[in-house]
């Protein structure tokens, strides 16, 4: 697989609040790029709808997430489906658990709101779902691959396109040996490489240590930034170079998904002149 390749289509990550940030960057957006609009506890359903019609106004394909945890009722799930959809922004959205320890309503993971069938009822057709190639701080790892397999099944069950979406990381050897393993398990959906955009280096390491991501010196060396330059920006040049070059057909369908730690406009901007290099 080529660097051109992994590159051709590329999501990015905003939140309620980057309305601003993304009209910024939307210039540098390739027309079509999926943006998914996260669900923060402290933005209100009417900030997540705002920011996926922007986003579809700027000709690009919001990508809203349902957290279900955080959902208190059925009624609360198709209000948030109804709003969506009002916008036009409710074919394609990102089905998560959330961060609450315990659910605050009927669903305990993001399997029961795609079992539950009120995604079909409100236009969904396509689920991107949860990827852990690093595992999860708070839960093991026979309830992730648990949990990634028979989501994947459901989906399809469904007749439900579906997309695996991974946390970030800076290890492109994690990323390809889940991968593999991934496929192993029998599960050919697309998967997007969480991949973090340029940003100053205190930021990634805090955003690494704060979701579990391995960050230990043989490991950034290898991202390439230095643990005793903590001042410095980094990119991704070297992260998604190496993971074209490791990746084979065998892989499978594999994209990346852009976390913008550094903004959207410098993670839109960076993707731009990185992909007009590799076409050079």
């Amino acid at each position: 697989m080529t660097i051109s390749q992994i590159l051709h289509d590329p999501s990015l990550e905003m939140t309620g609040k980057d309305v601003a940030g993304l009209l910024e960057a939307a210039p540098a957006i390739r027309p079509g790029t999926r943006v998914n609009v996260t669900f923060l506890a402290n933005e209100d359903l009417q900030m997540r709808v705002n920011a996926s019609k922007t986003v579809l106004e700027q000709g690009f394909i919001p990508v809203p997430h349902i957290a279900a945890r955080r959902l208190r009722s059925q009624d609360e799930l198709d209000e948030s489906l109804a709003a969506l959809q009002a916008v036009g922004a409710t074919k394609n959205i990102f089905s998560v658990g959330g961060d609450p320890a315990e659910p605050f309503g009927p669903y305990e993971d993001s399997l029961a709101v795609i079992k539950s069938g009120r995604l079909q009822e409100f236009g969904v057709e396509h689920v991107s779902i949860s990827g852990y190639p690093e595992g999860h701080p708070d839960i093991p790892d026979d309830v992730l691959w648990k949990a990634l397999k028979d989501k994947s099944a459901a989906l399809k069950d469904a007749g439900l396109g579906s997309t695996i979406l991974t946390q970030f990381l800076f290890d492109v050897d994690a990323a390809v040996a889940w991968i593999e393993k991934v496929r192993e398990a029998g599960v050919d959906s697309l998967i997007r490489i969480g991949t973090p955009g340029p940003a100053g280096i205190k930021r990634l390491l805090s955003f690494a240590s704060r979701f579990g991501i391995g960050a230990n010196a043989m490991i950034v060396k290898k991202y390439g930034f230095s643990l005793t330059n903590l001042l410095g920006t980094a990119g991704p040049d070297k992260f998604v170079t190496d993971l074209g070059e490791r990746l084979t057909p065998e892989h499978g369908e594999v994209g990346l998904h852009f976390y913008a730690f550094g903004g959207l406009k410098a993670t839109a901007e960076w993707i731009r002149d990185f992909t007009a290099k590799q076409e050079a």
